[in-house]
């Protein structure tokens, strides 16, 4: 049984593209591994950019810097 945990920040990602994520993963799992999609597992989680941190700053720091 697959587990695949995506993590991505909470700033805009779509419900329809997070829905593409999974059926993505699961499909791409299946074709190069063989895997059944009945038993695969995809969870994202939204992290706030607040407690991302990228060189020592968080995310939110670094996209008001331009960075």
């Amino acid at each position: 049984m697959p587990y695949v945990n995506i993590k991505i920040t909470r700033d805009g990602a779509t419900a329809e593209q997070k829905a593409t994520l999974i059926r993505g993963v699961t499909e791409l799992l299946q074709v190069v591994l063989d895997k059944n999609p009945a038993t695969t597992v995809v969870v994202i989680d939204e992290v706030d950019t607040d407690n991302w941190g990228i060189g020592g700053e968080s995310v939110t720091e670094r996209r008001k810097a331009g960075r």
